[in-house]
């Protein structure tokens, strides 16, 4: 069974092949709806999409295992490319192609690791790039 690793939370859990990763952190008492930098971490818990890739509250970062997942679906471009009606998942995304993905939308097929919350750095060295 693969193994997913949360960084922030210095966790580790087992899960069947194709699980899907919102619901497997779930599972595990993890919140991975962390909002704006941690702002908001309480409220979107309750108030999200329920894993329909609507809100973008549920990015994460694999940072390790990309491959171990499913591809990038088509509704998390659309979250990802659309500034409306919430500009978040989209400004979280620049400089962080390779690694973003909603949480709802990833189906796990090996060991990986994951940094939930990931936050949004406006002044980075890719934003502006």
């Amino acid at each position: 069974m693969p193994v997913v690793k949360f960084v922030k939370e210095n966790k580790e859990i087992e899960v069947p092949v194709g699980a899907n990763l919102r619901q497997a952190a779930m599972n595990a008492g993890i919140n991975v709806h962390q909002g704006l930098n941690g702002f908001g971490a309480k409220l979107n818990k309750v108030f999200n999409c329920h894993g329909l890739a609507q809100c973008g509250t549920c990015r994460v970062k694999i940072t390790k295992g990309m491959d171990n997942t499913s591809p990038l679906s088509l509704l998390e471009k659309i979250r990802f490319y659309n500034p409306l009606p919430d500009p978040i998942p989209c400004l979280a995304y620049i400089g962080n192609e390779e690694t973003m993905r909603l949480s709802c939308c990833v189906k796990v097929e090996g060991d990986i690791e994951v940094e939930t919350g990931p936050e949004l750095d406006l002044f980075g060295e890719n934003f502006f790039s």
